[in-house]
């Protein structure tokens, strides 16, 4: 199943310039996302981060791929309407950078939901090389 910005906003709360998906590629509700963000140079962040040597935020991209698992989470009918928010972000790494250009590929596996708490395992790519992963727990509210 495939999503455009509008269809994710119809899930998600975020809004411009916080929803950092542009579309989502596949969906299997409740268990897995993979979604994309084209990263261009007129993203407010890289006014500040850093004008000479623009660099999307490490925490951005494990935003951005938080806001895909909450998509795989929130497209079940149990949770439609909800939001899940962040409860924690353990073993996050950063193996490359992400500048103006890049297209990311993020995908996000949901790997327990107990109750209103759940994990995720998250991977960010750009051109297939891995270049952030990040285990992401959320509780829905």
């Amino acid at each position: 199943m495939r999503l455009n910005t509008k269809q994710i906003m119809e899930i998600l709360p975020h809004r411009a310039p916080f929803l950092l998906v542009d579309c989502i590629d596949e969906l299997e509700p409740g268990r897995k996302a993979v979604g994309r963000k084209a990263v261009t140079y007129n993203e407010p962040f890289f006014a500040g981060h850093f004008p000479a040597e623009p660099v999307m935020p490490g925490v951005l991209i494990c935003e951005a791929l938080a806001q895909v698992g909450a998509v795989a989470l929130l497209s079940c009918e149990q949770y439609k309407g909800k939001i899940a928010f962040f409860g924690g972000i353990k073993n996050a790494r950063f193996r490359q950078k992400v500048v103006p250009g890049d297209v990311l590929m993020l995908e996000t596996e949901l790997v327990k939901i107990k109750g209103p708490v759940g994990v995720g395992q998250a991977k960010a790519y750009v051109q297939g090389r891995l270049c952030a992963e990040a285990e992401l727990t959320f509780a829905i509210q």
